[in-house]
């Protein structure tokens, strides 16, 4: 009823005859009708009444009240149904400043931000210092990690993750089935790796959260990280990577790398 108060006639494609209206916004006759569902159906919808419900009216209803993203789930929720896979709003998708703030301020730790098909979109200094990241590979972290080989060099821990790794990218690409993106990042790994097509062909599947990383640099030898993916909400097409040190000298490491002087010796690639 509250959103059915904040959709005028005019919004809806209704005229109002310029008659003014004992109540604000729609009727619900009127959202029946643009609906396509019945009248007394509509009213005991808004009453909770238990009726069935199929997805493809409460998306007419939301299309109708023009509920945004959230709302069009959480009245999924309020139906007994399964809601959507999150989408991101138009006015959300562009952040990228604020989130570059944000990778920037977990200096001198490596971090990046990738999308649902493991593309980089974002990485800071720390992460093209330590990991590796650059121009000029595949930027995409799940082809890179089978296929770098200064990021194959560098991880101690390659075997040990890399199931884990496989596992993940199998629940991400399991929750939107038929994604071409998904299907896409397969077929190029499937050409370019045998180790990832018989670590694939396992079926094993994981929900992304912490793995933890040995990594041997070149100028300060051995890092001991742990690596925490986080989810936004308003952007559920991107994963936050932020790495963190598990003791103090990898972390003092970590801030002699992203010194002036460290970044003299490291004479590694920095992303601009």
């Amino acid at each position: 009823m509250s959103r059915r108060a904040r959709v005028s006639p005019a919004e809806a494609g209704l005229p109002d005859g310029g008659a003014r209206r004992r109540t604000p916004g729609l009727r619900r006759e009127e959202v029946a009708v643009l609906a396509g569902v019945g009248a007394s159906w509509y009213q005991w919808l808004e009453q909770g009444r238990d009726i069935s419900v199929s997805p493809q009216v409460v998306d007419s209803v939301a299309r109708v009240l023009r509920l945004s993203g959230a709302e069009r789930r959480h009245l999924y929720v309020l139906a007994g149904l399964n809601p959507p896979v999150p989408e991101v709003e138009p006015d959300r998708r562009d952040m990228c400043d604020g989130l570059r703030r944000m990778i920037d301020a977990w200096m001198p730790y490596p971090a990046h931000i990738m999308d649902l098909y493991y593309n980089c979109v974002l990485y800071n200094d720390a992460a093209a210092t330590v990991l590796g990241m650059r121009p000029d590979i595949t930027q995409n972290c799940l082809v890179d990690f089978f296929t770098d080989p200064m990021y194959r060099s560098r991880s101690k821990s390659w075997a040990e993750n890399a199931r884990t790794v496989v596992a993940q990218f199998r629940a991400a690409s399991a929750a939107r089935p038929g994604d071409e993106g998904f299907r896409q990042v397969l077929a190029d790994l499937s050409a370019a790796s045998e180790e990832f097509v018989a670590l694939w062909a396992e079926r094993d599947i994981e929900d992304a959260g912490q793995i933890r990383k040995e990594l041997d640099h070149p100028v300060v030898g051995l890092l001991h990280v742990e690596a925490s993916v986080l989810k936004m909400p308003v952007r559920p097409d991107l994963s936050i990577v932020l790495h963190t040190p598990m003791d103090e000298v990898t972390a003092g490491k970590l801030e002699w790398l992203a010194s002036p002087e460290g970044r003299r010796g490291a004479m590694y690639p920095v992303a601009g």
